[in-house]
């Protein structure tokens, strides 16, 4: 911002030094030019007159040294000649005498006694009659050069080239210091929010310098973010002691259901069962609501995870478990490498994943967990599969599926679709071919994320965890 505010700031200051020198220049460089052609004009009439005497008396000899004495003195060349055209004299020595250049359009003109006066790049030139009244005596032409004249110019436009930078320096000193003031408190605004983004503030926003405006605003976002960490160290601290003071109470109830079962009819002992299966069910909703709680409250940075260890760590985990019920595990695919993810967070999403597929698929099935190229993950059971609608509501918090018989909580996808989106992917389910859902986990290549600094980190970090 500091770069945009004195580019803006120096282009304004050209626009108003063009305005204000190339004009100046423009009018001074019309100045010495007029200056110059009335100064020829008239030391040309002066010597027509002189010659014009000379010619008109005679004294013919007397002209190359009238010619010359003015050629010295001012650098300038004179051209002499009778009313027939021929020259008389001139000032140059290579100029012939004796020749006529009648012809000349600026010579025939003065000898018909209209002056004239011509301006060039590099020369001015101006022709006059030699004349008493409405005799014509010859013509005289003085050519000055225009060396004198745009060296004048070229120092002038020098003069304004060198005050314009001298301005422009200036004005890059003064806007890059007022730039700076400008954008002072939005840096250290801008770390700030790093800092909160990371969890934690501990360099407030400078609201001692910049603006009023921006010291307001940074003086609004202390405030808010000192409330924002009390709400969030309030709402860890509730999710923490309430883990605590939850566990007791429901683990009291399940043990007194569990001892009223000798002293009931055994017609009720199906509802006591019930009823202690739905305390369980009620422990297991409150231990991932306070999961998701914590998930919600931390910002974790993602790091380089090594996917294929981790996939091959959670097979050997489950393949037990799952030889129990004749269901077997499939891994295919390419191998996907490092991809980037919070720590801990690929554990739990193939756990929940895996746990999903296990519970709906039936004995002599398959669980397949296939590799796919943009590094993504496909999580393939060979269960009843899930309709649309259903796909479309999975993520909702506590929804189940109006056919499902297990004791889910509703809880264990949008886990994994925070733990997912947290590091940076995301997860979408699909049919699978035949029977079955296939749960896609797309995540972020470690090897060729742009967004990585030079040490191997992501140059972002997430600023919160949104609910899923």
């Amino acid at each position: 911002m500091t770069r945009r505010l004195l580019l803006s700031y120096l282009g304004l200051a050209i626009l108003v030094l063009a305005g204000l020198e190339l004009p100046l220049g423009w009018i001074y460089a019309r100045a010495e030019i007029s200056r110059a052609s009335q100064s020829v004009e008239r030391d040309a009439s002066m010597l027509a007159e002189v010659t014009e005497e000379n010619i008109e008396k005679g004294d013919l000899d007397a002209l190359p040294d009238v010619v010359g004495d003015y050629a010295t003195r001012t650098g300038g060349r004179v051209v002499v000649t009778d009313r027939r055209g021929v020259v008389l004299a001139d000032s140059d020595p290579s100029g012939r005498t004796g020749v006529s250049i009648a012809a000349e359009p600026d010579i025939a003109r003065a000898l018909r006694n209209q002056p004239t006066v011509a301006t060039g790049n590099e020369a001015l030139s101006a022709t006059m009659p030699g004349s008493s009244g409405t005799t014509i005596r010859g013509s005289l032409r003085l050519t000055y050069p225009m060396t004198g004249v745009n060296a004048r110019v070229h120092r002038i436009w020098g003069a304004l080239a060198v005050a314009g930078a001298c301005i422009l320096a200036a004005v890059a000193i003064a806007a890059f210091t007022l730039a700076r003031w400008i954008t002072r408190p939005l840096r250290t605004l801008e770390a700030a929010t790093s800092q909160l983004a990371e969890g934690r503030l501990t360099n407030p926003p400078d609201t001692t310098t910049g603006p009023p405006e921006l010291r307001s605003l940074a003086a609004s976002f202390t405030h808010t973010a000192t409330r924002l960490q009390q709400l969030l160290r309030a709402q860890q601290a509730f999710a923490s002691e309430a883990s605590h003071q939850l566990k007791t109470p429901l683990t009291a109830l399940r043990l007194r259901l569990e001892n009223f079962e000798p002293y009931l009819d055994p017609r009720a002992h199906g509802s006591l069962d019930e009823a202690i299966g739905e305390v369980e069910r009620l422990g297991r909703m409150v231990q991932g609501l306070l999961a998701l709680a914590r998930l919600e409250n931390s910002a974790t940075t993602p790091e380089p995870v090594d996917l294929d260890a981790v996939i091959a760590d959670r097979v050997a985990m489950w393949e037990p478990l799952a030889a129990e019920q004749y269901v077997a595990f499939a891994v295919t695919g390419r191998t996907a490498g490092r991809v980037w993810a919070i720590p801990g967070a690929l554990e739990q999403v193939i756990d929940n994943l895996v746990a999903n597929a296990l519970r709906v698929s039936t004995p002599g099935t398959t669980i397949t967990l296939h590799r796919a190229p943009g590094v993504a993950l496909h999580v393939i059971d060979q269960g009843p599969g899930m309709t649309e609608a259903d796909r479309a509501r999975a993520f909702d918090r506590f929804w189940r599926a109006s056919d499902s018989h297990h004791d889910g909580t509703g809880l264990g996808l949008p886990i994994v679709r925070h733990l997912v989106q947290a590091s940076g992917g995301d997860i979408t389910l699909h049919r699978a071919p035949g029977t079955g859902l296939d749960a896609a986990v797309r995540l972020r290549p470690a090897a060729d994320d742009p967004s990585q600094d030079s040490s191997g980190r992501p140059r972002f970090r997430p600023a919160s965890v949104t609910a899923p």
